[in-house]
């Protein structure tokens, strides 16, 4: 064992080292986390998934992992020999909630072999005003590893460290504003009929053209969202009589990635768009005016059902991305309306699995003689794949059919892989990926979307499965 003082630093010899922060825990003591930050050359994270902590606790590549909190303890295991070669530096962080390090009495990090527990290094540090500390690094030299007492404090916390080292933090929200409509809309049971009430199914077009269904609600939208989402819902079934099935009605649920590495296409409006163009689907499929909808990352949250005549509402008010908590974990939610889901108990990481069982248990709960399509929109990083392949298997006798779509990063695991696995009697799932979604016209992507949805229809209600 060797103890270090502040700036020293040792080889690491061994493959895989667990860095244990620990301090004397007490009553008017703050609660203290450990965290890790993988940095490339340059010494920036290469996105917010390079940041591992309480609300992402293993990293895509499975190499970091933060191992959970003891009382005076809270440790994270670096396997250094599984590092991505395009990871320089390890940073080994930790912050302070309620209080300053000042206040946390015999801080100390213990660098052990992470197989025998034996110790390699220790680092005791003293602190002041400090909410935020980077206590040490690993890091590669002459094609090997050391590790480096750093001890370095932000006074301006957690944030302030995150921001140095490349790590998207934002601003606590203001409490979205909800636009009042000119006048109340008529209630969602008893709503009034447009002047002129078209048939419920009106007939196809000249030239045999698919028609669009008019949906319930549609006619209180604004005007240009209600002519996006006539055209969209012709292209839908457009879509659906180049794959031979017209007519066909559907329950659909929508499922949106909340986690951290979707901040950017949330800041951009991608999502949103996204989920406009997925309500003419539902109102397409089901012209009942609404849509069931989910967000998930660390756990999932059903969102309020999506009613068309207040889409524009709905997606101001429920697409919104995970959060990982920087700010006052303990704090009660704020600024929260409008059926708002607190994203702080939505998190930061990917957990599909949790996800597809609940939208599971909510088809067996709630049974219609129409199935269900399930719109899952992720942008990768996939890793409880053992875990996602058992719920998808278990959900073939099911009348679900599960179509994932990638959103443009990587590393979709399972996702991608099961749809042309063997052994089940029908194949209920589709995937595919795009770089930019928004480059992608609508017909070519309800083309896409709808592609495998039909001739699962004909296998399920074949192999008994649909009615």
């Amino acid at each position: 064992m060797t103890t270090l003082s502040k700036g020293a630093n040792l080889p690491i010899t061994v493959p895989a080292v667990r860095a244990v922060l620990s301090w004397s825990a007490g009553p008017a003591v703050p609660d203290v986390d450990a965290s890790a930050l993988l940095l490339n050359p340059a010494g920036q994270v290469r996105s917010d998934g390079d940041f591992v902590f309480y609300n992402q606790p293993r990293h895509a590549s499975n190499a970091v992992r933060h191992l959970g909190k003891q009382p005076g303890a809270d440790s994270v295991e670096v396997n250094l020999a599984g590092l991505e070669p395009g990871i320089d530096r390890v940073a080994l962080c930790a912050s302070a909630d309620g209080g300053t390090f000042g206040q946390v009495p015999g801080l100390r990090l213990l660098v052990l072999d992470a197989a025998s527990g034996r110790e390699l290094a220790r680092f005791d540090m003293a602190a002041g005003s400090e909410t935020a500390y980077v206590s040490g690094e690993l890091y590669r030299r002459a094609g090997g590893w050391k590790f480096r007492a750093v001890g370095q404090g932000y006074a301006s916390g957690l944030a302030g460290l995150a921001t140095d080292f490349g790590i998207t933090v934002d601003a606590e929200p203001e409490p979205t504003p909800v636009r009042p409509p000119a006048q109340a809309p008529p209630p969602r049971r008893a709503q009034a009929a447009p002047a002129v009430p078209p048939p419920a199914r009106p007939a196809a077009p000249t030239g045999g053209r698919p028609a669009a269904r008019l949906t319930k609600g549609e006619e209180r939208l604004p005007v240009d969202m209600r002519k996006r989402l006539s055209l969209r819902k012709e292209q839908v079934a457009v879509s659906l009589d180049k794959h031979g099935v017209t007519g066909v009605v559907a329950r659909v649920i929508l499922v949106l990635d909340a986690s951290g590495s979707m901040t950017t296409l949330y800041q951009r409006g991608v999502v949103k768009n996204v989920a406009e163009r997925m309500a003419a689907v539902a109102a397409q499929l089901d012209d009942d005016g609404e849509m069931q909808a989910w967000t998930f990352a660390t756990n999932p949250a059903r969102l309020p059902d999506l009613v068309i005549g207040e889409l524009p509402e709905w997606l101001d008010l429920h697409v919104r991305v995970g959060q990982m908590s920087l700010f006052g974990r303990k704090k009660p939610p704020k600024g929260l309306v409008g059926g708002q889901v607190d994203m702080r108990a939505v998190g930061f990481q990917n957990e599909e699995q949790k996800v597809i069982a609940e939208v599971r248990a909510y088809v067996r709960g709630n049974p219609v003689p129409a199935p269900t399509l399930v719109l899952f929109f992720s942008d990768g990083g996939v890793y409880r794949d053992s875990e996602i392949e058992q719920q998808l298997r278990a959900a073939v006798e099911e009348p679900i059919f599960w179509q994932f779509v990638g959103l443009g990063r990587a590393n979709y695991g399972v996702l991608q892989r099961f749809d042309t696995m063997g052994g089940r009697r029908v194949d209920n799932v589709g995937f595919f990926a795009v770089d930019d979604i928004e480059s992608v016209s609508d017909p070519e992507l309800y083309d896409r979307l709808l592609s495998e949805f039909p001739s699962w229809l004909r296998d399920a209600r074949q192999a008994g499965i649909l009615r």
